[in-house]
């Protein structure tokens, strides 16, 4: 992996040192927060009878922890780097000022080894989400650094317990240790699968759920590849939200499409009778594999799905389709293929992808371009084109958008921050540029984002 060194760095543009200095003045600020992350190197069994050396995490002894916020409710949250390298914290999905989003050089400068940062925003949306870095993505997030984040409504739904599931794949060999975190050739392709499916760090854990009471699942795929189909088997449950927003109509927990970066929310009602056992399927290309064990245990509250609140909608503005302008974004190989640029934040030594044939190249100081400018307050509709044999999560910070309409399969009209852009598939979505800022836009795939499918949109005045 090629690195330059911040001395490096700050020679290279003014502007950089500026970012440095600003970077300097909030990490020496004296910190005290509700809330605090600690990037940690760690060993940790995810196989029995194992320890898998390695491993990072946002905490010094285990997984990351659940970060739960309050929608409307001002948070702080306390960073420190104890990695022997660079990193950032982005919070996935969240609509927060820029400046807190968290990728390297377009919104802040990387938080080295041995500093501190501090996030401070409201969240204005209530939901599942979930946070990672965003520098040497692919390996930070392979060997451990994904975590979950709920941001509860202010009134309660009704459930009887909440349980999230951090649901991602590991890629270890048959003794536990990591193996090559990715392949060239895959990565030009679809991207490297784990060989270890995990739900909260564990393979196939069993979950003693209160019989007959409601629970509400929330999962949140969090892996650095993969696609898959999520089945909740043995239960009735309905799927009540994506990617955080309330479904129009809720549906059925069976076959639940979600890709790297995508979340859902699922209403279940847990059996009455303890051998009645519940399992969370993921259904892959050629079979299918139980993830999780939900059994009942106790006498039996009798709870009903109808007894459930509503969720109320997210403050998410509503797309003036009569006067929106159109812009095109087509996701293709890289026309060049040329050697990414060094970075603190690490490559990995190849550009396969592009976003209107221009390719990304790098965590770097810049200066940079964005694809598109956009104004504020102004409603967009972007089209994605996807000219590629592969499919493509394709996620924007700080935005939502509506999808509107597919050139393959109709499409529920959510309102997401992701979207799986299928094989060829070109798909209309909408939004209000309502947020000011350099926004990165790319692709979930990480290995895809790293090798060229990414840039930012910049929303202004």
């Amino acid at each position: 992996m090629s690195h330059i060194t911040r001395r490096e760095l700050l020679l290279g543009s003014s502007a950089t040192v500026l970012a440095a200095t600003a970077g300097a003045f909030i990490a020496d600020r004296a910190l005290a927060s509700a809330h605090s992350l600690t990037l940690s190197p760690l060993d940790h069994s995810i196989l029995p009878d194992t320890v898998t050396r390695g491993m990072m995490s946002f905490a010094a002894d285990g997984p990351p922890p659940v970060l739960r916020f309050k929608q409307g409710e001002a948070v702080a949250i306390d960073v420190a780097n104890k990695l022997d390298e660079a990193s950032v914290v982005h919070w996935h999905g969240l609509r927060i000022p820029n400046g807190m989003d968290g990728v390297p050089y377009l919104t802040q400068y990387p938080i080295e080894a041995g500093e501190r940062f501090r996030y401070e925003f409201t969240p204005p949306d209530a939901g599942t989400f979930w946070y990672h870095p965003h520098c040497n993505t692919l390996e930070q997030m392979a060997r451990g650094l994904t975590g979950v984040l709920i941001v509860e409504e202010p009134e309660d739904p009704g459930f009887d317990s909440d349980l999230p599931l951090n649901i991602r794949d590991f890629r270890l060999g048959g003794d536990g240790q990591f193996i090559s975190l990715f392949k060239a050739r895959s990565a030009a392709r679809g991207g490297t699968l784990g060989t270890v499916s995990t739900v909260n760090w564990k393979v196939a854990p069993d979950f003693d759920l209160q019989a007959g009471s409601l629970v509400r699942l929330r999962l949140a795929v969090t892996d650095v590849t993969r696609v898959g189909r999520y089945e909740i088997e043995g239960a009735d449950a309905m799927v009540i939200a994506v990617d955080s927003n309330p479904l129009p109509v809720p549906m059925p927990a069976r076959e639940i499409e979600l890709s790297p970066g995508q979340r859902a929310d699922v209403a279940l009602r847990v059996p009455d009778n303890e051998e009645d056992a519940v399992r969370l399927v993921l259904k892959r290309k050629f079979d299918e594999r139980v993830i999780a064990h939900f059994r009942p245990i106790g006498v039996s509250v009798n709870r009903d799905l109808r007894e459930l609140q509503r969720l109320r909608a997210n403050p998410v503005p509503v797309p003036d389709l009569n006067n929106a302008e159109v812009m095109e974004f087509v996701f293709g190989w890289s026309p060049e293929g040329d050697a990414p640029q060094a970075s603190i934040c690490g490559t990995l030594g190849y550009t396969f992808w592009s976003i209107n044939r221009k390719a990304w190249q790098g965590d770097v100081p810049g200066p940079l371009d964005p694809l598109a400018t956009l104004k504020l307050g102004k409603t967009y509709v972007l089209r994605l084109r996807n000219e590629t044999p592969n499919d493509h999560p394709i996620h924007l910070h700080g935005v939502s958008f509506q999808l509107l309409r597919s050139n393959k399969r109709k499409l529920v009209p959510l309102v997401t921050d992701t979207a799986l852009l299928q094989s060829q598939e070109t798909m209309d979505v909408a939004l209000v540029a309502d947020n000011p800022g350099d926004w990165a836009f790319h692709c979930h795939v990480i290995e895809h984002q790293k090798t060229g499918l990414a840039g930012f949109l910049r929303i202004e005045d």
